[in-house]
């Protein structure tokens, strides 16, 4: 194997590379999205439903 010259290595294209970090990140951050709209909409239909616990000081 012989070494690359530079006009060699200028011509060499590279792929996209996705981490695991950066995969697991973007994942969570959904996950964390999508608890937040389950939540509040919880929350919304028990207000219509009047099925809210009192609030105690």
């Amino acid at each position: 194997m012989s070494e690359l010259t530079k006009k060699e290595a200028v011509q060499i294209y590279g792929g996209v590379n996705l981490s695991g970090t950066i995969v697991t990140a973007f994942l969570k951050g959904i996950d964390i999205i999508l608890e937040l709209g389950r939540n509040l909409g919880s929350a919304i239909r028990r207000i219509q439903d009047h099925n809210v616990c009192p609030y105690q000081k």
